[in-house]
């Protein structure tokens, strides 16, 4: 079974916690887009859902699909997220932003009742941190959020280069209009303690640690698919 084949199993699996008519915030990343395709199979056959997209990208593909959108200001509330994740541990603690869409992702979540995280079976470490972080900053005073990204990171013994995104010819832009820098610590022991010292930053605007979100996280690997609750 290759890298795709697992990601649509863990869609599979996904799909079978969305019911008739509910209000579903639809993720982002190959593993979220795999949950589009066959939802979209299903919205084909009569099976009604309203979706809230976290990307422009993620937004696109529902519409070429058929799967109906509202705007999260419609949908205030959600009964459910799917979503991917570039790191996934043992208590459903999550790396997110790899495509640069954490701040909605992590909007929509937290209006949701329930997130489930679909994955393959590599995303799952035993410790955050070896997918880079991305955290989500505002182009003004950039240098200062930089530096203060680095003191905090210090305080916490934790290093590693902090690379701003690029993309194409230039930096890559989120669909808020903010940069990214990657953080490549290499290993977060205390995730809880990092994700409350970004927050202080005034330019941060979001980072991609996802702490007591996910309710469930099903990973896919060549077994099949298993379902993890959270260990906390």
């Amino acid at each position: 079974m290759d890298a795709r084949e697992m990601k649509i199993k863990a869609a599979e699996a996904a799909l079978v916690h969305v019911e008739y008519g509910m209000r579903l915030g639809i993720g982002t990343g190959s593993t979220a887009e795999e949950f589009v395709r066959l939802l979209a199979e299903k919205v084909a056959a009569g099976f009604r859902v309203e979706g809230v997209p976290t990307s422009e990208r993620t937004a696109r593909l529902c519409v070429e699909l058929g799967v109906p959108l509202k705007s999260l200001d419609e949908l205030p509330q959600l009964d459910l997220t799917i979503d991917g994740a570039d790191e996934v541990d043992a208590g459903l603690r999550l790396i997110k932003g790899g495509g640069g869409a954490l701040l909605r992702e992590k909007i929509v979540a937290a209006a949701s009742t329930r997130m489930i995280v679909i994955a393959d079976e590599s995303k799952l470490v035993d410790t955050l941190g070896a997918f880079a972080l991305p955290i989500e900053v505002n182009p003004f005073g950039l240098v200062s959020t930089r530096m203060a990204i680095e003191k905090t990171a210090s305080r916490l013994g934790l290093t590693g280069e902090l690379k701003l995104r690029q993309s194409g010819d230039g930096e890559f832009t989120t669909d808020g209009g903010h940069l990214i820098i990657d953080a490549s610590f290499g290993r977060i022991p205390d995730a809880e303690a990092l994700s409350r010292e970004l927050n202080s930053i005034p330019g941060v605007v979001e980072h991609g640690l996802f702490i007591n979100m996910a309710a469930l996280a099903i990973i896919a690997g060549p077994a099949g698919a298993r379902t993890l609750q959270a260990n906390r």
